[in-house]
């Protein structure tokens, strides 16, 4: 009987930056997801997320089928030679299902683990992996969504061309999401 291969066997990362290593989703990597997810105010801004092994494991396949299908995802972040998973930037496919231009496009997100805030890292990573979109994929518009109040990846938004064109307010909780896009700007213009 044949053995299963991995879905994305990498002896290498496919996207490299001074710091960082952008690998590739690895089932391997569902305890680092959910250490990432730990600490006071990790999950402040996230929605629903927790940081909960079934939960994470949902968002793992999630965006292994990303990849799967789309041919791009969120890549998870590691410091240059280090195995831990210290956050997952990239752009992903999902259709959120209340339109206002955010169903069946690219969307970026970025996630890093609260020890490693402050360090520029998530900025780092989010400008090589939307270099590697737009090499992939070609110009186009790629949306993303914040949550009001989160100060910090409104800026990282603004320096990597995102312009808010937008807001919706989450039926469960009332939460109000500030909807954000950008055409693909030429690379130097977010580095």
């Amino acid at each position: 009987m044949p053995t299963a291969q991995p879905a994305f066997p990498a002896a290498a990362p496919p996207v490299t930056t001074a710091r960082l290593e952008l690998w590739l989703p690895h089932p391997d990597d569902l305890d680092d997801l959910v250490t990432m997810l730990a600490g006071d105010g990790m999950t402040r801004y996230l929605g629903p997320a927790r940081a909960e092994r079934q939960p994470q494991f949902d968002r793992l396949l999630r965006n292994g089928g990303s990849w799967a299908l789309f041919n791009t995802g969120l890549f998870h972040v590691r410091k240059r030679g280090e195995r831990p998973v210290i956050g997952t930037c990239g752009v992903f496919r999902s259709l959120r299902g209340f339109g206002k231009g955010m169903d069946e496009v690219p969307e970026a997100g970025w996630i890093i683990r609260q020890d490693c805030w402050g360090q520029g890292f998530a900025a780092e990573a989010m400008a090589a992996a939307l270099a590697w979109f737009d090499a992939a994929h070609g110009p186009g518009r790629v949306v993303c969504m914040i949550e009001q109040g989160n100060t910090a990846s409104h800026r990282l938004a603004a320096r990597l061309g995102f312009v808010r064109y937008d807001s919706h307010i989450a039926e469960d909780d009332g939460t109000v999401l500030e909807l954000f896009e950008r055409n693909s700007p030429s690379r130097t213009e977010y580095q």
